[in-house]
């Protein structure tokens, strides 16, 4: 079997993936900022990861896996100085800035929840790591690579770069983007216009505040995540991962802060997630054609026709590659859903499926190219392009048109549920009960049709069929009965 190789965002290569410690990983994702609802870029980079951390565990690797909560709210707009985005928003909603923080968090972890997402191992917080935040700083400052200014603590970029390399994943050279350099509050204190704050004074308005060496203030956005992947990974580490826009400044800045202080690159392999378009253009507020994952669900939004699950969105997001730009469209969602619910009733199917004498599908194979893919950087496309090689192996065991020994059907079910329940994450959503009295129902609709054809009431038999058939239900007639399927 192929081993797993990973894009490496650091080389531009994929690489084969070997663990620093043997049947261990450490995972680190940048979580969100819980200052507003969390936005389907933000829904796709946790799902992309999602599949990430399930695979692994599925190859048999003990996974810590840590997502990290910015509960600080320094956010950063060109290179360091920004808006304290929380206590702004308190300010809107008139509410202390942790009310903010409980809002939002609380709806990051439901819309996680809805897409079937796995919960980190650890998810530690910004603010419940402030002293390990301020060691880190004094560390960086004792080996000379910042420098402090009337209570704040900047990182020093042109020293650093003297020793070290900055830039280099992002392929950013920061002489070059002097001239762009907008005005920023704090831009005069810095010796160079590209140092970023390792730790800001608290303006007399500024609301979140904690005592430090520097005087009153607030931690660097780029320097929570060094000092918690540090905290529970170690100085080195597996994987970091992100949505692609955090390359630069965000993980450039980890790079440089971790090095400047343990004197080694931070991490092995570094994963970017690719943004989300809306037909074919970038989604943003200007353009209008931004929605929040429950206006998807709910389909509460004018560029919508209707509202689309949780698990069809998410079979949606994996049939582009990560690594891929993925372009919503209702055209594309409908496509998704009526590929979700061919795939869910191919597996259901799988467990009437009666055993035959013969095998007429290579079991070995398939399961080979399954893991060739996901073995390619977690190649969800190519695996799901797999599956729908094998419902049409099902449906036809299922209509008796081929046949799998016990053997063969029963490695294949195993494998199946595997796969997609445990890998992609992918469940049935309706709920049981109502999927008892759906089918309860059927029962006693094909028992009408059948005492119909029974006696001879061949117009009715077949109008059953036929107005069954306008609702998306499909009768199978075979020797052993009439079955039903919902072909949505």
């Amino acid at each position: 079997m192929k081993e797993l190789s990973i894009y490496n965002s650091q080389s531009r290569n994929k690489e084969k993936f070997e663990p620093i410690h043997k049947d261990f990983v450490g995972l680190y994702v940048c979580g969100p900022t819980v200052y507003n609802y969390a936005h389907l870029g933000n829904c796709r980079t946790f799902v992309t990861f999602d599949i990430v951390y399930r695979y692994l565990l599925h190859l048999g690797y003990k996974v810590r896996y840590v997502r990290n909560i910015t509960d600080v709210g320094h956010i950063t707009t060109e290179f360091d100085d920004g808006v304290d985005r929380i206590g702004a928003q308190a300010k809107i909603e008139q509410v202390e800035p942790m009310e903010i923080v409980q809002k939002y968090t609380l709806y990051f972890h439901e819309m996680l929840s809805h897409f079937n997402t796995l919960p980190p191992s650890i998810e530690p917080t910004a603010t419940g790591h402030i002293s390990e935040q301020i060691r880190m700083i004094e560390t960086i400052l004792n080996n000379g690579f910042a420098y402090e200014v009337d209570g704040s603590v900047y990182f020093d970029v042109q020293r650093y770069k003297n020793v070290h390399p900055y830039g280099e994943m992002s392929g950013r050279n920061v002489d070059e983007l002097i001239e762009n350099t907008r005005e920023l509050d704090g831009q005069e204190e810095k010796r160079f216009f590209a140092d970023f704050a390792l730790w800001k004074k608290a303006s007399p308005e500024h609301i979140m505040r904690w005592p430090s060496p520097w005087g009153e203030g607030f931690p660097g956005w780029h320097l929570e995540c060094s000092a918690m992947s540090t905290k529970y990974l170690g100085e080195t580490f597996d994987i970091h991962g992100g949505g692609m826009d955090l390359k630069f400044p965000h993980h450039e800045s980890e790079i440089a802060q971790n090095t400047a202080c343990c004197g080694h690159k931070p991490v092995n392999v570094w994963m970017h997630g690719n943004m989300l378009t809306v037909n074919g253009q970038k989604m943003s507020k200007s353009l209008g054609n931004s929605f929040l994952p429950h206006e998807l669900f709910a389909g509460e939004h004018p560029l919508l026709d209707q509202g689309y699950s949780p698990m069809v969105v998410r079979f949606f997001m994996l049939q582009a590659h990560y690594r891929s730009t993925l372009d919503f469209s209702n055209e594309a969602l409908k496509a998704a859903e009526k590929g979700y619910h061919r795939l869910m009733e191919a597996i259901a199917k799988i467990d009437k499926c009666s055993p035959g004498e013969t095998n007429e599908f290579n079991f070995v194979a398939f399961k080979s190219n399954c893991y060739e893919a996901m073995n390619d950087d977690f190649n969800t496309p190519i695996l799901v392009a797999h599956l729908f090689e094998v419902v049409k192996v099902i449906n036809s065991c299922f209509d008796k048109k081929m046949s799998l020994t016990q053997s063969t059907l029963s490695d294949l079910k195993t494998f199946i549920h595997e796969l997609v329940h445990n890998v992609l994450g992918l469940k049935e959503e309706s709920n049981e009960s109502a999927n008892d009295s759906t089918d309860h129902l059927m029962q006693l609709i094909i028992q009408l049709r059948q005492k119909a054809k029974e006696n001879k009431d061949y117009h009715t038999s077949d109008l059953i069929r036929d107005e069954l058939k306008k609702l998306a239900i499909q009768l199978n007639d075979s020797k052993d009965g009439t079955t039903w399927t919902y072909e949505k």
